[in-house]
């Protein structure tokens, strides 16, 4: 019997994770904004109803990323293979109640994570048509479970990630600024942060 904690991914008892050291990142690497193609939904898969599977696939327009901006597209073509990351398989890191296991990290995976990933129980390395599931290599973009990157930064293996995609939810797993460390787009992210806050001053000099 097919497991399913690739997709629900098992609820560890994870803290909220405090602050200590953490990688260096690079923030050269630019960020994907590309539009999602796939409709294909892990959730449709359960769906009773085709209402049930139309309404499950759609984006929330109100979703915020962990800088509290709009959320941005994550990956809409993982490793070529025309599939969208995300548990909606749209190419967001968007999460609903059917998300059970979080699938709001946007993040840039490696060998050493994957290896990692698979030792604990969650191969993201094999391929699984019947779910939409690609397979992941190294340098692909995908949607990670929050509590999964938890439990790798815990034992020093997370991967890198794109805070303009990842979704809001992962806060509750991990404090900005854990995640503005393992950052790919740090800079263009700070750069926001400043003009929230510029615009954040000059509205509380008109109160």
């Amino acid at each position: 019997m097919l497991t399913l904690s690739l997709y629900f991914c098992l609820l560890l008892p994870m803290p909220l994770l405090q602050l200590g050291e953490c990688f260096s990142c690079n923030n050269n690497l630019p960020f994907l904004k590309t539009r999602g193609k796939s409709k294909s939904s892990v959730s449709s898969l359960f769906a009773q109803e085709e209402s049930d599977s139309e309404e499950a696939v759609a984006v929330d327009p109100n979703a915020v990323n962990v800088l509290g901006t709009p959320l941005q597209c994550c990956c809409s073509d993982v490793g070529g293979s025309g599939i969208g990351t995300g548990f909606y398989r749209n190419g967001f890191c968007s999460t609903g109640e059917q998300d059970l296991g979080r699938h709001t990290v946007c993040c840039k995976v490696t060998d050493k994570f994957l290896k990692f990933s698979k030792a604990v129980g969650n191969d993201l390395s094999t391929a699984m048509p019947e779910y939409h599931f690609p397979g992941l290599k190294e340098g692909d973009i995908w949607c990670l479970c929050a509590q999964r990157w938890a439990q790798a930064y815990s034992a020093e293996m997370a991967p890198k990630i794109f805070l303009q995609a990842t979704h809001e939810k992962t806060l509750d797993y991990a404090p900005i600024e854990i995640l503005k460390e393992f950052a790919l787009d740090k800079e263009e992210a700070e750069k926001i942060l400043q003009e929230l806050n510029d615009k954040r001053d000059q509205l509380n000099n008109l109160l």
